[in-house]
């Protein structure tokens, strides 16, 4: 019996790249591909694939959210987790909402074959570097509030202080206020640290 498979990925290369990979495996269907969180959504309303492989960053919603609510929708659909980040806190995020895998970009044809094998099989696969990263001491995870929560991902998503206190609907003195309060809370000096940190640390 074969395997249908389908990906969640904003990226056409890569998209491509994993069908060319499995299109020609006997034991593999491919069902096709959403570069979004809304179109996975709504194909899974007209059919269900028995694996997905899914993006950890898309353009409207994290993979963690998408994977959590496709869990909910449909929990007997497997998802493996893809992305290039093998940073603990992302991986295990992933994994709370309901991922059976994770595999980097990186990987080859052999371990996303495996890692589809043993998910249908009803075990956990994760990438070398993966369990690597999850045997490591994970950082500590400074506490911000609600409001810094939403700032900082607003600056990870490129906004200046102006666009990002017009959505907020706060002042930009307000913005500057939470800005400095977060570059403190993670003890760096500038917003591209600032950013690499709350990823390792995997508060966006």
């Amino acid at each position: 019996m074969k395997t249908s498979i389908f990906i969640v990925d904003d990226h056409y290369l890569v998209i491509e790249g994993i069908r060319s990979l499995l299109q020609n495996e006997k034991n593999i269907e491919w069902m096709g591909h959403a570069m979004n969180a809304a179109s996975c959504l709504d194909y899974l309303k007209r059919h269900q694939p028995n694996v997905i492989l899914m993006d950890v960053n898309l353009p409207d919603k994290s993979g963690t959210e998408l994977c959590k609510e496709v869990k909910k929708l449909y929990p007997s659909l497997l998802i493996v987790g893809l992305s290039t980040f093998n940073q603990q806190a992302v991986v295990r995020n992933m994994m709370d909402n309901g991922a059976s895998g994770y595999v980097l970009k990186n990987a080859t044809k052999e371990e996303l074959l495996e890692a589809i094998e043993l998910v249908v099989s009803g075990e956990t696969y994760f990438s070398e570097e993966v369990m690597h990263s999850l045997n490591e001491p994970q950082p500590q995870q400074p506490v911000i509030t609600r409001r810094e929560k939403e700032v900082l991902q607003l600056i990870a998503e490129g906004l200046t202080n102006t666009e990002i206190a017009d959505k907020l609907f706060i002042s930009v003195p307000t913005v500057n206020t939470h800005r400095k309060s977060i570059i403190e809370k993670f003890e760096v000096k500038n917003t591209a640290s600032l950013i690499g940190k709350a990823i390792k640390t995997g508060i966006i």
